[in-house]
């Protein structure tokens, strides 16, 4: 039976004590609401339908994304950290009052909406997030529940972004860099004040790899005899080796030889001492950003040098595997997403093919 006491504050709380079940307790601003609760809680424990979500109660999405920072971020790769620390804080600011049962799949669903139609800017005018920044923001809170059901303990009984639609993934990028956008690019960056990013994005064009790759890359895993890097960290976890074209060959090699590169430091791309002493590998995006606006080049994404040089390995005549291969795609649907070939490069081969008939 319940014990329903008043407060001193003149709340009314509701105690139920069963054997073989934990104390249960919760408080109402009326005595017929805790009479009910108490009711009903009473008899899921008989029914062995009773879950305990007191703590999932008073735990909030705020709350619950900062124990999710803490404890599962940091398993993950660092590139998927900061771009994670990123989205809880869209979520955090929308969603962060609502306790975690009071986040219902209707109120998911209007934060996607939301954030798919955007906010007013200065200007005036809407500036919709893209389909795919909402999903991974989506697939961040459908991943907390996931890890509060199993692990936290909480009493949730389901996670409820998987009762929503998720925004359809979006068209993949088919940015390519034209021989006047090149010139203009590689000019911009070899006059900048650090050769670091010339070469960074050199040996981007040249082999494909990702910018994080190019980021951690050290002296070990470069070997200008055999004319391979090896790449033991990568975004799949698939270890690769990369081989390198001439040209990549002369930019690591500039790179290794650089005379600055202080004493005992391992990285090709190093950068300024963190907080603890350890040398961090060259931030360059910031420079990336400041060069690319330079030149006329705003909406080229350094990832785009990635999708120009896998298109550009394609064009040369190498097979999907060979390609794979070398850009770590595991898939050649993945694949097929960065090698857009250019319609005009295409009709040398047709008239090739139609004079050796």
């Amino acid at each position: 039976m319940a014990t329903i006491v008043r407060t001193l504050s003149g709340t009314w709380k509701a105690v139920i004590r069963k054997t073989g079940w934990p104390t249960a307790s919760k408080t109402f601003r009326i005595k017929r609401d805790a009479e009910d609760w108490s009711r009903r809680t009473e008899d899921d424990m008989v029914r062995g339908a009773y879950v305990r979500n007191a703590a999932a109660e008073r735990m909030t999405v705020a709350t619950a994304l900062e124990r999710y920072l803490r404890e599962v971020t940091p398993t993950k790769k660092p590139s998927t950290q900061q771009s994670e620390r990123r989205r809880a804080v869209w979520l955090a600011a929308e969603l962060g009052r609502y306790s975690l049962t009071a986040l219902t799949p209707e109120v998911i669903a209007g934060y996607r909406d939301r954030r798919l139609a955007g906010d007013v800017g200065a200007d005036g005018k809407q500036h919709p997030r893209s389909n795919n920044t909402v999903r991974l923001e989506l697939a961040l809170l459908g991943h907390l529940f996931t890890v509060a059901l199993k692990e936290w303990g909480l009493g949730l009984t389901y996670n409820p972004v998987l009762s929503i639609r998720r925004p359809a993934p979006g068209a993949g990028r088919d940015r390519r860099l034209s021989p006047d956008e090149e010139r203009r690019l590689l000019g911009a960056v070899d006059a900048y004040s650090n050769p670091m990013l010339g070469w960074i994005v050199r040996l981007a064009l040249e082999t494909g790899m990702r910018a994080s790759e190019i980021r951690a890359l050290t002296r070990k895993q470069v070997d200008l005899t055999r004319r391979v890097v090896r790449l033991h960290d990568t975004k799949n976890a698939s270890p690769r080796t990369v081989p390198l074209t001439r040209r990549a060959v002369e930019v690591l090699r500039a790179a290794l030889d650089n005379p600055v590169r202080p004493i005992g430091s391992d990285l090709v791309f190093f950068g300024e001492p963190g907080h603890d002493g350890k040398r961090r590998s060259y931030e360059f995006n910031p420079a990336w950003l400041e060069i690319k606006h330079s030149c006329g080049l705003a909406d080229l994404h350094f990832h785009d040098l990635r999708h120009e040089a896998v298109s550009r390995l394609v064009e040369a005549g190498l097979s999907d595997q060979e390609v794979a291969a070398i850009s770590g795609h595991k898939s050649m649907q993945m694949l097929k997403r960065y090698t857009h070939l250019r319609a005009e490069d295409l009709v040398g081969r047709l008239d090739a093919i139609a004079q050796a008939r």
